[in-house]
């Protein structure tokens, strides 16, 4: 009797496996294993990197912090132009591309603000500009309306990054111009791109709550559909 329910506990294993070799794998998960993706995820993954560069703050960190968000930036574009040209835009692309800019964004501006390279209250204004405009991309969605990013908003995304760069080197580094050398504050520079890319925030953000409203306008003028008799 003892063999008998050893050999059906066997059978009974041994089925489950069979069952779970043949599963096939779920959608996102088959989604999930292509480069743009894997590019995503990576940016993500260095983001206690990043953290961890940024505690010490002297200058060899510091220039290595900036290296680190340069290619995060880099890898941004690649892994956006890989899913296009190769038409591996999934769903979990466009989940995790957007919350992988946004985190490791979020993680800069907050230990720059940490170092004292930045002024809290410009943090504050981008983060609310992500929140707003996140919150109304969301509702504009559920209602079935795409609106378009302006050119404004491209120019907040450029500015913040290269100023976040230019904040995490921080230091006066020489820059070679042929024969001779001119000193860059590149905090100084960092802060200065930094202000101008708040302002496009608030800017884009403006803009889109416009369009946002005129959507709806519009949506509210239109004659209700005509009930079939």
């Amino acid at each position: 009797m003892a063999m008998d329910r050893a050999a059906r506990k066997q059978r009974k294993r041994e089925e489950r496996a069979r069952k779970r070799a043949a599963r096939k794998p779920s959608v996102l998960v088959q989604e999930f294993w292509n480069l743009p993706n894997m590019l995503t995820l990576g940016r993500i993954l260095i983001i206690p990197l990043f953290v961890w560069l940024t505690y010490d703050a002297d200058p060899l960190n510091s220039l290595l912090a900036g290296l680190v968000f340069a290619v995060a930036a880099i890898t941004d574009v690649v892994d956006g132009y890989l899913a296009r040209k190769w038409n591996l835009i999934t769903v979990v692309g466009k989940f995790m591309d957007p919350l992988a800019d946004k985190l490791i964004a979020m993680a800069a501006l907050v230990m720059m603000v940490r170092l004292g390279r930045i002024a809290a209250w410009v943090v504050i204004v981008l983060l609310a500009r992500e929140l707003i405009v996140s919150g109304l991309r969301t509702i504009a969605a559920s209602e079935g309306m795409v609106i378009a990013a302006g050119q404004e908003g491209k120019w907040k995304t450029s500015l913040q990054l290269v100023g976040i760069i230019s904040l995490c080197v921080h230091y006066v580094h020489p820059l070679e111009m042929g024969s001779f050398s001119v000193p860059v504050d590149y905090n100084l520079v960092g802060q200065v791109l930094v202000y101008l890319s708040g302002a496009f925030s608030v800017w884009s953000a403006v803009v889109y709550f416009r369009a946002f409203l005129a959507m709806l306008a519009k949506r509210g003028g239109e004659p209700a559909p005509a009930k079939s008799v």
